[in-house]
């Protein structure tokens, strides 16, 4: 329990980073973007889309494979996004927590620590009013609800989430968060074939809905279809997997994220560690690895 105390101080710590600077002189981006006195505010011109915030902002979900796992999770990650004009590294934890004999689960996740350096190129596209377009900020939280509704009968494995996105992040101004709510919920799959003993090959799918709000006071909210496919190894205490995952709004203003995931994971008695590329294929130009360490608990009953 320790580790999770650790985890939440370090999450309610962060809520106190602060965001734009009450003193800064936004002259220079009146200037460039040709505001004058009597136009929309800052917050309006802004685009409220993955393919014009950072890599936390708006990402694909991950994606689930039709089971829930059985033991409590404590999982603190540590991120490296690299792209030529938005460089971006982040600490990240998520807690998970079945009970109910693992037929229901909830999951809390988010970003506890962002630090970015954007180009100037990055900086006046996304309409950022950082200058200099270095800083630190603070991601959304993210609240699940998980649910069993089949597991190990004819029937693929089937699971349910709904998944609701905090308001929580900062630094708007620097085009990182998008200081609104969204949701979003799906169905995956997954089918176990061969035995444990010689290796189990396992496709899944996904699909779901994924809605955020905007700033575009005609269309206050953007839906898109969420989808995922993909396959994983597991033998022993090894997990290899594949998938091909993404949503697609409706805009079509770089809102049709498409990503390769890649995993490895290995589990310990107590102990997991995780290790994950992701690389971007559309309106997310990202190219991320991850490293997870997972504490293990005893399931809640």
């Amino acid at each position: 329990m320790k580790h999770l105390l650790f985890i939440i101080l370090l999450i309610f710590s962060s809520l106190f980073v602060s965001g734009q600077d009450p003193d800064a002189d936004y002259g220079w981006w009146n200037e460039l973007h040709g505001w004058e006195s009597g136009d929309p505010g800052w917050r309006n011109w802004m685009i409220i889309s993955p393919g014009y915030l950072g890599p936390n902002a708006l990402p694909v979900p991950g994606v689930k494979r039709g089971f829930l796992r059985n033991k409590t999770e404590i999982e603190l990650t540590a991120s490296n996004h690299f792209h030529p004009g938005d460089p971006t590294q982040d600490i990240s934890g998520r807690l998970y927590i079945p009970f109910a004999n693992s037929k229901i689960a909830v999951e809390m996740y988010g970003v506890i620590y962002e630090h970015f350096a954007f180009s100037e190129e990055i900086r006046n596209e996304r309409f950022a009013r950082i200058e200099n377009g270095k800083g630190n900020a603070v991601g959304d939280l993210y609240f699940s609800t998980l649910i069993q509704i089949s597991k190990d009968r004819k029937f693929p494995n089937t699971l349910f989430r709904f998944t609701a996105k905090t308001a929580s992040g900062n630094m708007l101004e620097g085009a990182r968060y998008t200081d609104s709510p969204g949701y979003f919920f799906d169905l995956s799959f997954s089918k176990d074939l061969g035995k444990k003993e010689t290796g189990v090959f396992r496709p899944f799918g996904l699909f779901g809905f994924y809605s955020w709000q905007t700033n575009d006071e005609l269309n206050l909210q953007n839906d898109a279809f969420l989808y995922a496919i993909g396959a994983d190894y597991e033998k022993n205490s090894w997990l290899f997997s594949t998938s091909w995952s993404g949503y697609s709004g409706y805009k079509n203003e770089r809102d049709k994220p498409m990503q390769l995931n890649f995993e490895i994971r290995k589990d310990f008695k107590s102990k997991a560690i995780r290790i994950q590329y992701l690389h971007g294929l559309r309106d997310w130009e990202y190219k991320t690895v991850k490293f997870s360490f997972i504490w293990k608990l005893r399931p809640v009953k």
